[in-house]
């Protein structure tokens, strides 16, 4: 009995393995990764956008391909001419899908404060009150999920720092988690490899500190 509930083990063991180093599966998702640092216009993040969300269709056990769908929803939100509130939303949508793929993941967790944070910016008056502290506690709960996750010390700075400039208090707790988040990123960089398919952003959001924080 403890033998066949070993070789049962091992078998399922192998089979993760198995998916989690699927190449093909790997070089697409480090081509449509690379392709977003070309992103110049809006057709082109949508192309990319629905490119993850073709891989999300053929692996539908995997998180990551939804994850980037929503980050260039909300990239998109910022940088180009849309419905602010529709793309948030739409990400939102994606996020959700991936959580249920993979429940309490500190990436999809910060992510997600990063569009409530971006629903946030649409209409800061009638929005701030009612949902910061949503964004604050999925930043809080990413960073316990995973203190070495430095996209959710920086997204959680940003936060900070908003609420700061907002009440007029100084930006040094901002600051401090700033100069956290970049050393995480230092740190994350060292383990990156050509197929590194994990998120890796940050590197914008750890910049638009430094006038800031000297």
């Amino acid at each position: 009995m403890k033998k066949s509930m070993l070789t049962l083990a091992l078998l399922f063991m192998w089979i993760t393995f198995a998916k989690a180093s699927d190449p093909a599966y790997e070089k697409a998702m480090a081509k449509q990764i690379a392709a977003i640092e070309t992103i110049q216009t809006l057709e082109q993040s949508q192309q990319v956008s629905n490119s993850f969300l073709r891989i999300a269709e053929a692996q539908p056990e995997e998180w990551l391909p939804l994850y980037y769908a929503g980050l260039l929803q909300i990239e998109a939100a910022f940088r180009f001419d849309v419905d602010q509130d529709e793309a948030f939303e739409q990400a939102l949508g994606y996020i959700e899908k991936a959580k249920k793929i993979a429940p309490d993941n500190s990436e999809l967790t910060a992510l997600e404060g990063y569009a409530v944070m971006g629903k946030i910016s649409v209409d800061p008056g009638s929005r701030g009150q009612s949902m910061t502290p949503q964004a604050m506690q999925l930043y809080n709960k990413a960073i316990s999920l995973d203190r070495e996750n430095p996209r959710a010390v920086l997204l959680m700075a940003q936060m900070e720092l908003g609420m700061s400039q907002f009440f007029g208090s100084g930006p040094e707790k901002a600051c401090g988690m700033a100069r956290m988040g970049s050393e995480l990123l230092r740190k994350e960089k060292e383990k990156i490899t050509e197929s590194y398919i994990l998120p890796t952003w940050g590197q914008r959001l750890a910049s638009q500190f430094e006038k800031v924080c000297q």
